[in-house]
């Protein structure tokens, strides 16, 4: 089996378990994975399809600037610029990215701060993170229509502790070293989304009950 194959296939079942968990709603999201270095090539998602089914059209292969190596009808997903610059600031192997009422609620809330500081949760060590009290801090960048200034953006927030960039109110891009990594940081930071917003809605019930009830 090729490299292209191997990578295709792995691909193809983040895709599928992701599906399963509906984090692709409306064909919305988009996956890829790196298949050589030098130079730079990687499967990437095609634009507009259901993610739900498996067909030989689910991915293309596309170079360092998100153009297709072979003859297509294909495009490649959108938001393929986004994934060359992970690839290009950072040893990943493959990037994910998903829409959920979460990361959309917490893109909004933090858009402000330019990032959310999660810490003192056991799930920040899925990131390789294991000091007692250990944090993760996720960039949030503005929601750029122009797609390839929204990949700029992207890119330069990018440091060599970065696991996940958010987009605010369009969803999560994360990525590790390979499949099983990116998607261990993905539900990692799932995690992380809906715990911080559970804990906000706790808070705010708490203050709320709290409150004295004037009769006049």
């Amino acid at each position: 089996m090729s490299i292209v194959a191997r990578k295709w296939h792995e691909l193809a079942e983040i895709k599928d378990e992701l599906a399963s968990r509906d984090l692709f709603p409306g064909t919305s999201g988009n996956l890829s994975i790196k298949v050589c270095d030098d130079p730079l090539t990687l499967l990437v998602s095609a634009s507009g399809k259901d993610k739900r089914k498996r067909t030989l059209e689910d991915f293309l292969l596309v170079d360092g600037e998100g153009r297709a190596v072979e003859a297509t009808a294909l495009k490649p997903s959108a938001e393929t610029g986004i994934h060359v610059e992970v690839y290009r600031k950072t040893d990943a192997g493959c990037c994910l990215h998903v829409h959920t009422v979460d990361n959309n609620v917490v893109s909004e809330l933090y858009a402000d701060q330019g990032a959310i500081t999660f810490r003192n949760q056991e799930l920040i060590k899925a990131f390789g993170i294991w000091e007692e009290d250990g944090e993760i801090t996720v960039p949030i960048v503005e929601n750029f229509a122009d797609l390839r200034t929204l990949a700029k953006e992207v890119g330069d927030v990018i440091t060599p502790g970065t696991k996940a960039v958010l987009i605010r109110n369009h969803g999560v891009t994360v990525w590790g070293k390979d499949g099983f990594e990116a998607k261990k940081h993905l539900e990692a930071f799932e995690f992380l989304c809906s715990y911080h917003l559970k804990m906000l809605m706790l808070q705010q019930s708490r203050v709320f009950s709290s409150t004295p009830i004037i009769h006049v």
